[in-house]
């Protein structure tokens, strides 16, 4: 029996009221274009079809813009062409649909409604044998370009991508080297002769799988539980002789920038400080790197491995509740609880 996976109200409302609209919408269009025989089907049965695809799973390949407008024009000029050379309907309709996934594999538009749009063609009706190849524009384009303006629209509206693009891939650190990349998902791919999926979102989903189990292996324990507490800082006016002191007295190579409320605006490292020709006396402030990364202090330990591995981060502040410095993480805190759970220690004792 097949998983059915848990959807959100959001993805619910977008899946069913985008679609209500999309095929009002698009119907509605077509029976405003004047042109064509009377019984002329102003929406076609495909388009319901397309609608799923546009609404409920618009990150499929399947679903993007052009297998939509390039799968339902091309199967339907296909299914035409059919019916009026082979003329016997069963013939047309094997014949039609059948060529039409070959030219949609090839064009690289493959769209299931398609298929639908083949056989609905080849198949004709004497009122769309009457329309002959105008069929193709009308209602087909119609409706189709139609309904993907809607899904163009309800997507952006609801804040959601759409055409899909993959998240460019995660910066590859020493350790990931020998971990699966696109490529590889993509090698696998050809090998099992699957292209439905994008080889990028492959890997997103991996990774975060990993990033899960690991999660689970450390008891979803919180950055709170491993930072450092004891965290020297600096304010943005202070000199660089007094940052470079306390980078030396501490033991540290690298600090917060904090205003008078604690909350971070800035990072100082050790490259910063001994690396520029700087006069002892200029403000930290000149220096400063004021893009830093944080995180909440409830963030799964699990969480800093792709932002500390993959990202580069060596040193990340870390916030209560109000948005204050409470901490820091460095790599050491991460290898020392990485290292306790692959021994099985109690991470909480």
């Amino acid at each position: 029996m097949p998983v059915v996976t848990g959807y959100s109200r959001a993805e619910l409302a977008r899946g069913g009221l985008g679609a209500l609209v999309g095929i009002l919408v698009c119907g509605g269009v077509a029976r405003l274009v004047p042109g064509g025989p009377e019984l002329l089907p102003y929406l076609v049965a495909p388009m319901g079809a397309s609608a799923v695809l546009l609404f409920a799973v618009p990150t499929s390949p399947l679903a993007q813009p052009w297998p939509v407008v390039g799968g339902n024009l091309v199967s339907t000029a296909i299914g035409l062409a059919a019916h009026e050379l082979l003329g016997d309907p069963l013939v047309a309709a094997g014949v039609g649909v059948g060529m039409a996934i070959v030219a949609m594999m090839l064009l690289r538009c493959l769209h299931p409604p398609g298929g639908a749009c083949a056989l609905l063609a080849a198949t004709a009706t004497p009122a769309i044998d009457e329309q002959g190849w105008a069929f193709v524009a009308l209602p087909v384009a119609v409706n189709t370009l139609a309904l993907l303006a809607v899904a163009l629209a309800v997507h952006r509206l609801t804040g959601r991508r759409y055409p899909h693009r993959p998240a460019p891939p995660a910066p590859v650190s020493p350790t990931d080297a020998l971990g699966v990349q696109a490529p590889d998902v993509e090698a696998a791919m050809a090998r099992l002769g699957r292209f439905d999926v994008l080889p990028a979102d492959v890997v997103a989903l991996l990774r975060d799988a990993e990033t899960h189990a690991l999660d689970r292996r450390l008891g979803s324990l919180p950055v709170a539980a491993v930072m450092l507490t004891d965290v020297a800082v600096l304010h943005p006016f202070e000199s660089l002789f007094r940052a470079r002191t306390v980078m030396v007295d501490r033991h540290v190579k690298s600090l917060p920038v904090v205003d008078t409320e604690r909350h971070v605006v800035g990072i100082v490292g050790v490259g910063d400080l001994f690396q520029r020709d700087l006069a002892e006396l200029d403000p930290v402030e000149t220096v400063m790197t004021t893009e830093v990364v944080t995180v909440p202090a409830s963030t799964p330990v699990a969480d800093l491995v792709p932002l500390m591995t993959g990202s580069g981060h060596k040193h990340v502040p870390v916030l209560d509740d109000a948005g204050r410095l409470a901490g820091i993480v460095t790599r050491g805190e991460l290898v020392a609880v990485l290292h306790r759970a692959l021994l099985g220690d109690d991470l909480r004792a």
